[in-house]
């Protein structure tokens, strides 16, 4: 519930930020009607902190009311300048294809919510990847992400249809975003998920601990929404039904500037138009400890020319000096999901399969036979890689 003290001074900087109007103000003193969802905006702008929320404990909260799986639309930015200045960053479609899976089990919808500045026909893709429904907010302070803006827009749709599940990728967005969600409905959240599945009707939330050492299983039974955020190139990508369009939800939601607490000044975007992002890549080729020195390293680069692939590390490799940081694969460095990845030299630690092993085809070669990275491989190769990798560089030639 939310009250008003007797510390209300009627400085009316809570009425126009309210997303649903639920703000009055009645004898110099704000006064909240049934409109209220609970997203505290208005405590959040209050100079005397007169506007308290109380939210229930999880053992006396009411779930039976939250049903169906959310998506967040995140959108990026498109540099192809005859389309809409935004299009959707590729994890949104890896986390509605997994989305459709546990939404199918639970019997429930599936939903992704899109704020934008405009909407340019984005409900025909997200209905092509099994969204049912999409829940739309359009508005000109959506152009461009602020935290404050977009976690008020996302409480009080989360407070008006109350979800059981809602996904993020773990983007920088996706990171920023999920947790003041989830602190702000006095929820759970469980990060970098590597997998999800159901589990007696709850949503069970699969990620790395220990520093990878061992997988650790979560469940919220006392909350809702059970909220997740998922790394890119993790979650299979289902094949599109083109044709099948989302049904869309306008939301008319008011939103204030005055929530904004941070404001860009500047921007500048540096691209590096010679190479390819290692998330991006179709083939990587990875080295680890085992190929020792940057001359061996450099060997692989030559095999990443004839395949037109790109280079990854393992975390050893990198802490070697064999390759800088940006091509690291693995929990700590970046998660892919090429068509072909070819591992030299890599043990197979837990972090770094749980970067790559969404991969379609994994080839390794390691002269340990109980190497871990077998586990994962569909090809493995049993031999030292410093004598593969130069026949196998003759083999490429000769085929070129």
């Amino acid at each position: 519930m939310i009250n008003v003290s007797k510390k209300c001074i009627g400085c009316n900087k809570c009425v126009p930020v309210c997303p649903f109007a639920a703000v009055q103000l009645i004898d110099k003193k704000a006064v909240i009607n049934e409109a209220c969802t609970l997203c505290g905006a208005c405590v959040q702008v209050c100079p005397v902190q007169a506007i308290e929320i109380t939210r229930e404990e999880g053992a006396t909260r009411d779930l039976t009311g939250h049903k169906g799986v959310w998506v967040f639309v995140e959108l990026m930015e498109n540099h192809d300048k005859t389309k809409h200045s935004h299009k959707i960053r590729p994890v949104t479609f890896e986390l509605l294809s997994i989305g459709r899976k546990l939404a199918d089990e639970l019997g429930e919808e599936l939903a992704a919510v899109l704020l934008t500045d405009k909407n340019a026909g984005f409900e025909k893709e997200l209905g092509a990847y099994g969204a049912d429904k999409v829940y739309l907010v359009e508005n000109p302070e959506l152009y461009e992400y602020n935290t404050d803006i977009f976690s008020t827009a996302i409480i009080a749709l989360t407070h008006k249809h109350k979800p059981s599940a809602m996904l993020y990728g773990a983007t920088i967005m996706g990171r920023d975003l999920a947790p003041r969600v989830a602190s702000c409905l006095y929820t759970g959240l469980t990060a970098d998920c590597t997998g999800l599945a159901i589990k007696d009707g709850l949503l069970l939330q699969s990620r790395p601990a220990f520093g990878g050492n061992i997988m650790a299983d979560i469940l919220s039974p006392k909350s809702r929404p059970q909220m997740s955020t998922v790394r890119p190139n993790v979650m299979k990508l289902a094949e599109p039904i083109y044709g099948k369009i989302a049904v869309t939800v306008r939301e008319d939601i008011k939103i204030d500037k005055s929530l904004r607490r941070v404001k860009v000044l500047e921007r500048k975007l540096i691209h590096d138009k010679g190479s390819v992002k290692i998330d991006e890549a179709r083939i990587i080729v990875s080295g680890g400890r085992g190929m020792k020195t940057k001359e061996k390293f450099k060997q692989l680069e030559e095999i990443c020319q004839l395949l037109g692939g790109v280079v990854g590390a393992s975390r050893g490799a990198v802490d070697m000096g064999l390759k800088d940081k940006a091509h690291q694969v693995g929990q700590s460095g970046t998660t892919v999901s090429p068509k072909l990845y070819l591992a030299f030299g890599i043990s197979g630690a837990v972090q770094h399969i749980v970067g790559m092993k969404a991969s379609d085809i994994i080839v390794a070669v390691n002269k340990d036979p109980n190497a871990p990275i077998f586990n994962v491989a569909k090809h493995g190769v049993v031999g030292d890689a410093h004598e593969i990798v130069p026949k196998l560089i003759e083999a490429l030639k000769k085929q070129k």
